[in-house]
């Protein structure tokens, strides 16, 4: 269950590339009994070329799919079903936008890591579209959401069990438990 004073909610994993979003948010998914979406399987196909020809995407290639996964969260939500979704969420107008979708019942897990542990974990993964390329433009992008509401920040410099487990407490202490 995932409910706080009786209301349903989305959680986003946020981060850049290579912090973890699929597998921590699968691992948070299976914790607190959701179904988890991978934000990436949502971008249009035009943006997937872009990012494997290693070009960064705009504010204007992201909008739509922002709106993707934020259609995705709201029918969820009107099915009376909680939600966790992988999703970069770099910038505040990004996040800004997602929490309008979810109609404000939307919390971020913030994946936060060092450019050098996250450069290491993307040089060893295997069939992503994403070059390792493109951090330093994902690292000049992020808006980090320190004293934004409803974010939790997690370091990733552990295992996958331990930086799920430190999200799952994370989110008990504000009332999101399975």
């Amino acid at each position: 269950m995932t409910e706080n004073n009786g209301t349903l909610h989305a959680i986003i994993v946020m981060g850049v590339s290579g912090s973890g979003k699929s597998s921590i948010g699968e691992k948070i998914a299976a914790g607190l009994g959701l179904p988890f979406v991978e934000g990436d399987a949502l971008h249009p196909a035009s943006n997937v070329e872009k990012m494997s020809k290693g070009i960064p995407l705009t504010d204007e290639d992201r909008m739509p799919w922002l709106d993707r996964i934020g259609a995705t969260m709201k029918a969820s939500l009107a099915k009376g079903e909680g939600i966790i979704v992988s999703c970069s969420a770099l910038k505040r107008i990004y996040r800004d936008r997602l929490r309008a979708a979810a109609g404000g019942n939307l919390y971020f897990v913030y994946l936060e890591g060092s450019k050098e542990l996250l450069t290491e974990r993307m040089g060893h993964r295997k069939g992503h579209f994403m070059p390792t390329s493109l951090l330093e433009s994902q690292l000049q992008t992020l808006e980090v959401p320190t004293g934004e509401k409803g974010v939790v920040t997690v370091d990733i410099d552990d295992t996958i069990e331990h930086i799920a487990a430190k999200a799952l407490r994370a989110l008990a202490a504000l009332g999101i438990t399975g």
